[in-house]
């Protein structure tokens, strides 16, 4: 089957996979979201749980691992949202991101809703994730609530600060260097919770130091993040 043809490149590149990544209390989670594809009886599952906890990382997994799968960041699709929404059905498993970006928009939450039907019509799985569960994040639509909180509710419980460590010091180590312990805390005062953005500004400082000769200091990462404001 031919990708349907959705705005801004929406299937989902990412390095992100299930074996990086760090399951600490979400084990049935990452079983159940392993299962989605091939059960049949497993209609879809809705991720909820704060920032960083690894909503996008899991999706992004899931995309990885079945080629006709489609990721739609809500946030960032803007304007192209509701056509995004409008032509996703046709990809064979859909992941939807984001769903607290539309709650209180009512032409959103209707071409959600259809995209909920038209999945299950089709027989589609749906992974939707939001920072809260479906009755938390202020959907104006009450049949649309009905059918969120009708899929398998997955709560992702973040990772606590020495296991969040760990996984900072190994993506590190992958990359072929050592952090100090002083950019280590540096890190952790400019990315309190956001684990994925910390882990993508890694990616970026070892790209970075290795153009210039440089090395992965304090000084040296405060450049690069305030070089990421400024563009």
């Amino acid at each position: 089957m031919s990708s349907p043809q959705l705005p801004l490149g929406l299937r989902f590149p990412s390095p992100r996979r299930f074996d990086n990544f760090v399951v600490g209390d979400n084990a049935n989670t990452l079983a159940l979201l392993k299962r989605l594809p091939d059960d049949h009886e497993l209609t879809g599952g809705f991720l909820h749980g704060p920032e960083g906890s690894g909503k996008t990382h899991l999706q992004s997994a899931l995309v990885g691992s079945h080629p006709g799968a489609l990721y739609l960041p809500l946030a960032m699709l803007g304007n192209s949202a509701e056509l995004a929404l409008a032509a996703a059905a046709e990809a064979t498993l859909i992941c939807v991101d984001q769903i607290d970006a539309i709650a209180g928009q009512r032409g959103l939450e209707i071409a959600l809703f259809n995209l909920f039907n038209q999945a299950r019509e089709r027989g589609h799985p749906l992974l939707l994730a939001a920072r809260r569960s479906p009755t938390q994040i202020g959907l104006l639509l009450p049949d649309l609530v009905s059918r969120l909180s009708s899929l398998v509710q997955c709560p992702l419980q973040p990772l606590s600060d020495a296991l969040r460590r760990q996984v900072v010091a190994a993506r590190a180590q992958q990359r072929g260097f050592g952090l100090s312990e002083a950019v280590l805390e540096f890190l952790f005062r400019r990315f309190p919770r956001d684990l994925g953005a910390m882990l993508d500004l890694l990616d970026q400082l070892d790209q970075k130091s290795l153009a210039e000769h440089r090395r992965i200091t304090v000084p040296f990462v405060r450049g690069v993040i305030e070089s990421r404001k400024t563009r």
